[in-house]
């Protein structure tokens, strides 16, 4: 199944500045409200901002060795793993980030970092693991399918019956890993929202006639 491919150029720019098999369908509610947000709203405006630049790092210097099962909702544990943790020296010469300007830290409680790993699934528990189809279903609000809606650190869904997908909305990227990784493929992916639009294969595109794209979700953790 084609998806479009990143450029070197592309991931220059972005230094600047997916699939799973279970069917979606077997899920009652997608997309339902689960837990109420457990971060404020500056907390929140922090979070999209490191939740970014964690994401665009992982393109444009490659995934990090602490990424483990890199594929499609791989790619969102990592960053929010990464975002709810302190960033002090030695995580920033670890995570590759040297001059950069950097988001404010968020200065979160130990049971605020605790929630990278308390992911509800399921089977009504919570776990450091989840699946795209419970990431979007049980810790992901539903924000329809209008662009106008998402910010920057939301996620897009695609139903592609045998297969889900995730991707990572930055707005002025889409960020997303195809779920196969090779010698000379990491599987990372970015393209302009624009190439969504117009994608050859129509199941891909980021309109709301299609019936594929299941729309836009924001993380339940975060209350804006």
């Amino acid at each position: 199944m084609a998806t479009p491919a990143l450029s070197r150029r592309a991931c220059l720019g972005l230094l600047a500045a997916l699939s799973i098999s279970s069917p979606v369908h077997a899920l009652s509610g997608l997309g339902a409200s689960p837990n109420s947000a457990r971060l404020d709203a500056e907390q929140s405006r922090r979070f999209r901002l490191w939740f970014a630049a964690i994401v665009r790092q992982q393109v444009a210097q490659g995934p990090s060795a602490r990424w483990q099962h890199r594929d499609c909702a791989g790619l969102v544990r990592f960053a929010v793993f990464e975002t709810l943790r302190s960033h002090d020296a030695a995580w920033r010469r670890a995570s590759g980030f040297h001059s950069q300007n950097l988001p404010p830290e968020m200065h979160l409680t130990a049971a605020e970092q605790a929630l990278r790993n308390q992911w509800q699934v399921s089977d009504g528990g919570s776990s450091a693991y989840v699946s795209a189809i419970d990431l979007i279903g049980r810790n992901s609000v539903a924000l329809g399918k209008a662009r106008q809606a998402a910010q920057s650190g939301d996620l897009l869904f695609f139903d592609q019956g045998d297969h889900q997908h995730v991707m990572v909305w930055l707005g002025d990227w889409v960020i997303y890993h195809t779920g196969t990784v090779t010698r000379n493929d990491n599987g990372l992916r970015a393209v302009r929202p624009q190439a969504l639009l117009e994608w050859k294969d129509t199941r891909w595109r980021i309109n709301p006639s299609n019936p594929n794209f299941r729309g836009f979700y924001r993380l339940a953790l975060l209350s804006r």
